[in-house]
């Protein structure tokens, strides 16, 4: 290895993979792994809500071969089968994905031909063929998407103009992301919109298959999807808008309602009509908070998408003073980076934060005790010791939660920017 790095936020592409599917409701991941990997993927990936999740199937109940010592020698082949079949037999799932861990990638076995087999019996077994080694938890939200496209999602699906997709909230990795998913799908019902967020209101596989009749994919992060929302467009024909980061507060919480319908032509009066009453509705609230909460020069430490949100918020709208932000997850593409950056320093008031990429906790923490004037940290729980040993405000609120019980609570929108508030002040 040519780079070592400190507490990883986040696991191997198999978790990843792992969260999303257990996040939609009936579907049953199998493993062709070895003993294991089924629940250090299932807890590496999902560090929130005291590190308990609610899937479907997960940790010991997910279906596994177990590959040892014979399986590497002579192949694991018969054993996935024998697996497939049993999880068929017991667990009544909508949906049921062959997942290869890095035993499995290494000696090859065919899980592809393994699948159609089944397929071909009219069981829906749908084999994703990426081991843990690939990559990071954030490709493997990409590979299930792509799996999706490639097999699930249906073509010829009627159109229908007010359907939205929601795309880039990922389950586990964003600890609000249950919260977050229902606050933005409240939102763009009130415009009128049909809403599929794929993993609420017990949204399963039908909903996918049915997706490709939507008028528009929202992608909710600066820089993740990209190669699937190509794929989605080239083969069904729905074009994709991206907005740059968790949109939190009144001032971006407008800007999103506003690019959303403008794409989808949306009626004017209706669009302002929602805005001035959410709008109404937050600020009733904030009014009520001046003056408890004192001014902080703060530092974000997250994932991009999170930390976009929170320091345009807490600048744009609350007044505090951004000094650092670390973009705590690898991103790769300089266009990426370029435009991540742009969010962090095109700020209404403030002064543009310092800005730092590196997913390595000895960096992360280097870089916050580089800067003397922070008063507040928002990170996630590898940042509690660091905030002790400054003596500062901290509040957990990024991946990874380890300490907190996690259902509903957002920090998206109008409403969810208030739970910001509130837990800000909790932790004074």
């Amino acid at each position: 290895m040519s780079e070592i790095i400190e507490n990883p936020r986040g696991g191997c592409v198999l978790a990843g993979i792992n969260s999303v599917l257990g996040a939609i409701d009936r579907v049953c991941p199998v493993y062709h792994a070895g003993p294991g990997c089924c629940m250090q993927s299932t807890a590496s990936d999902q560090g929130q809500s005291g590190n308990k999740n609610s899937s479907f199937v997960s940790s010991v109940s997910i279906p596994s071969t177990n590959m040892l010592e014979r399986e590497v020698v002579f192949g694991g082949t018969k054993k996935l089968q024998s697996t497939i079949q049993g999880a068929l037999d017991i667990i009544d799932a909508d949906a049921y994905f062959i997942l290869t861990g890095c035993t499995a990638g290494i000696i090859g076995d065919d899980i592809k031909s393994i699948g159609e087999g089944f397929k071909k019996k009219g069981y829906p077994v749908y084999p994703i063929d990426t081991p843990g080694f690939a990559g990071d938890s954030n490709l493997g939200y990409e590979v299930v998407w792509n799996a999706m496209i490639d097999q699930v999602i249906e073509e010829g699906v009627p159109k229908e103009e007010g359907l939205v997709n929601i795309f880039g909230i990922i389950p586990y990795h964003d600890p609000f992301w249950s919260g977050n998913l229902e606050e933005i799908a409240r939102l763009l019902k009130k415009l009128g919109l049909r809403v599929n967020t794929f993993f609420t209101e017990h949204q399963g596989i039908e909903t996918i298959r049915k997706s490709s009749g939507a008028a528009l994919n929202l992608i909710i992060h600066p820089w993740i999807f990209k190669g699937p929302a190509g794929r989605f467009e080239e083969k069904f024909g729905v074009p994709f808008l991206r907005y740059p980061g968790l949109p939190i507060g009144a001032s971006d919480t407008r800007r999103f309602i506003l690019e959303v319908a403008h794409a989808l032509k949306l009626d004017d009066r209706l669009v302002n009509r929602v805005i001035e009453k959410e709008e109404d509705y937050v600020y009733h609230y904030l009014a009520q908070a001046i003056g408890a909460l004192s001014w902080k020069k703060f530092a974000v430490v997250g994932d991009a998408s999170s930390a976009v949100g929170i320091t345009r918020y807490l600048a744009n709208d609350y007044s505090f003073t951004p000094v650092l932000v670390v973009i705590s997850e690898p991103v790769f593409r300089q266009e990426d980076k370029d435009r991540i950056l742009r969010e962090l320093t095109d700020l209404e008031y403030a002064r543009p934060p310092k800005v730092v990429f590196s997913p390595d906790q000895h960096e992360i923490n280097k870089a916050l005790l580089d800067e003397e004037d922070i008063t507040l940290i928002i990170g996630s729980s590898n940042e509690e010791e660091i905030s002790s040993l400054k003596e500062v405000q901290c509040i957990a609120a990024a991946f990874p939660i380890k300490d907190r019980l996690i259902f509903n609570r957002a920090y998206a929108g109008y409403r969810g920017s208030l739970t910001l508030i509130e837990d800000l002040y909790d932790n004074l």
